[in-house]
């Protein structure tokens, strides 16, 4: 079977160049807001690379295929719903203000540090894309009872977070709504369920991974998702935006909503 080390290292080697199309796209754009989308969707890349060179193996049980087939279908689905989500969000909008602060804050060096930036994407895509490849080489002859219950999962959280994503949406949509807290539907139990569900998809992911040889290395994967949610680029720039914008509102909103488990409401 082909080497973990080989498939990572391909995977990064990938990765990387994607990126620095991306990055000379942005010099071109002035927008670096398109290494989200490039985060998201060069992992799926990376996975069918990985099961294009797992393919090339002689031997194949029907285990094996269903692995692959798993696999390669729930980091696609992730990561082009997660893709056409930004691009739908984003589309014809200014760059994102965590991008126009960076560029900003680093001046005449912004194009360097952007460089490394996206250069970091890269190889943390190829971090993410790891607990899939670990399924799709697991040589069992059999699936094990904790994949199936990470499949399973995977799809509830796949489905969670895609139904937070349309209430948000659809609320956004509506004039009557500009400056109101959106608390619909998955909204009235968490402030973040978006986020919640994507932590939980990696959970689900590091689950299934876990019966192959080093499966205990995904775990890396939910427990890195749930520091940049909370420590770096998800809740604290979002609450801070939504303090600003909506003021005493989103207050009131923190005072009775948890902030990452959907959850009953406090009293005030």
């Amino acid at each position: 079977m082909t080497g973990l080390g080989f498939m990572m290292t391909a995977s990064t080697v990938l990765a990387c160049g994607i990126m620095v199309g991306l990055w000379l796209i942005q010099r071109r754009t002035g927008n670096a807001g398109i290494v989200d989308i490039g985060w998201s969707g060069s992992i799926p890349l990376l996975v069918a690379l990985c099961g294009i060179l797992l393919w090339t193996d002689q031997t194949r049980t029907s285990a094996d295929v269903m692995r692959q087939v798993a696999a390669t279908m729930m980091c696609a689905l992730w990561g082009f719903r997660l893709v056409a989500h930004i691009h739908r969000r984003s589309h014809g909008k200014p760059e994102d203000r965590r991008y126009a602060t960076l560029r900003k804050n680093w001046g005449n060096h912004a194009q360097r540090n952007l460089f490394w930036f996206f250069q970091f994407q890269a190889v943390a895509a190829a971090l993410f894309a790891l607990p899939y490849i670990l399924i799709l080489r697991n040589p069992a002859p059999d699936i094990h009872p904790l994949e199936w219950a990470g499949l399973v999962l995977w799809f509830m959280a796949w489905f969670g977070e895609a139904i937070a994503d349309q209430q948000l949406a659809a609320f956004k949509r509506n004039p009557a709504n500009e400056g109101k807290v959106c608390d619909a539907g998955l909204w009235n139990y968490s402030r973040h369920p978006n986020y919640f569900f994507e932590w939980l998809i990696w959970c689900a992911v590091a689950l299934a991974a876990l019966p192959a040889p080093l499966g205990w290395i995904a775990l890396v994967c939910p427990v890195l998702m749930l520091f940049f949610l909370f420590k770096v680029t998800g809740i604290p720039a979002t609450e801070a935006q939504a303090l600003k914008s909506k003021g005493d509102a989103y207050r009131r909103y923190q005072k009775t909503t948890s902030v990452f488990v959907p959850w009953f409401k406090r009293k005030d």
